[in-house]
């Protein structure tokens, strides 16, 4: 894109694992400069995670500046404050009260620049408690999104850093608000975003029905459907087909193409509020006509008469999905080893085009001098401070 949404807004990020790097990975792809400051010498912890964490420094930090500051020296803390003047927006993610003893929490930084939007993102809003760590996993259960998640009696986590990403990503409206109100009055603000709210805001929907009807919302895997078709059949080669006819136009094309008035004019499923009801009666009819074909055929039915479906896919058939890769949406991101993968960009199109890749996840400390130059640093100070293990 020509122009992005937040070109001119200056974020600094002090960031680590999801949470923090996803509100920084948004703004940074809407166009703001956001300088991840990582702690000197060795850089974020979040790059040396293994096993399924592996990917998160790669994915979550393109399109961003990063500095190395040890911000337990006085000279780090210096370097760090000079920045603050002419930032926007200071984004973190670290554990309560950690801030306020590096000398950036919200009362120093406001002082040194009160037109500053402070996001804090932690584990909870004010309240009982937040004082308390918290992990994406911890919440899940907290909340009783893994309740839901898997069967009776086997709690599941979902399958991504969904409350993390959630969490971030409400940091985000967060920042924004605020920085349209200071556009109004002039002045900054303390935002705050938290996983458990943030995880509790996912899970409303089991609690409003629970409140519509009076009964406690089962685990998803043996939830009370609101439709008569939702859930997967085996094809005629074995692989499974979700399938979901959740109106009325669904269940008379799905009918139609079969050659199955006998269904369509069945009193048991004229309606959708029929066929869930006698969604056991309804089964083995689908389950029937889909076994009889292969699931290439079934996917070309579908789509040609419009009803939703998919079949059990892996992330692993993402890298080269024709819908994910359309119009050059797909970045080629850089992995630790210096080979390049493709992944998916910032969910968002403006007038049909989607926000890019400008630049790649930071080596640590890999814009340190630029960066401390435009502070007005000189090649011989940055060298000391480097001596000094200051700055990397």
């Amino acid at each position: 894109m020509a122009v992005l949404p937040l070109e001119g807004v200056t974020v600094l990020e002090f960031t680590h694992t999801v949470m923090g790097p996803t509100c920084g990975v948004v703004l940074a792809d809407l166009g703001a400069d956001v300088i991840k400051i990582e702690p000197a010498p060795n850089g974020d912890h979040t790059r040396n995670l293994r096993g399924f964490a592996s990917g998160f420094f790669c994915y979550f930090n393109r399109n961003k500046r990063g500095v190395c500051l040890d911000l337990k020296t006085e000279a780090g803390r210096a370097i760090a404050h000079d920045m603050l003047r002419t930032t926007d927006v200071l984004i973190e993610n670290f554990g309560p009260g950690t801030m306020d003893k590096l000398g950036l929490g919200w009362d120093a930084a406001h002082a040194i620049n009160p037109r500053l939007i402070y996001l804090a993102m932690k584990g909870f809003l004010p309240g009982p408690y937040e004082h308390r760590p918290a992990l994406d996993e911890i919440v899940q259960y907290m909340t009783g999104l893994a309740y839901m998640t898997g069967p009776p009696g086997q709690p599941l986590r979902a399958g991504s850093s969904v409350v993390d990403i959630m969490g971030g990503v409400m940091g985000v409206i967060g920042v924004m608000a605020a920085l349209r109100q200071r556009d109004k009055d002039g002045e900054g603000r303390k935002v705050t975003s938290s996983l458990y709210e943030s995880c509790a805001f996912l899970v409303a929907q089991h609690m409003a029905g629970e409140a519509a009807t009076g009964t406690p919302s089962p685990p998803m895997p043996i939830r009370s459907g609101a439709w008569g078709i939702y859930e997967t059949f085996a094809t005629k080669n074995g692989e499974k087909l979700f399938i979901g006819i959740t109106s009325d136009n669904h269940w008379r094309s799905f009918c139609r193409h079969f050659d199955r008035p006998d269904l369509l004019t069945d009193p048991r499923f004229l309606t959708n509020p029929d066929r869930a009801t006698n969604r056991n009666q309804l089964r083995p009819y689908v389950t029937e006509i889909v076994a009889q074909y292969d699931i290439g055929t079934l996917e070309r039915i579908m789509d040609e008469i419009n009803i939703p479906f998919s079949p059990v896919r892996t992330p692993s058939d993402l890298f080269e999905d024709p819908q994910l890769n359309a119009h050059g949406r797909m970045m080629a991101v850089r992995m630790p080893d210096g080979s390049h993968a493709k992944l998916p960009g910032l969910p968002i199109c403006f007038d049909g085009e989607a926000p890019g890749l400008r630049m790649q996840p930071p080596q640590a400390g890999e814009h340190t001098d630029s960066i401390l130059s435009a502070l007005g640093y000189s090649p011989e100070k940055i060298a000391e401070l480097r001596v000094t293990k200051s700055v990397r």
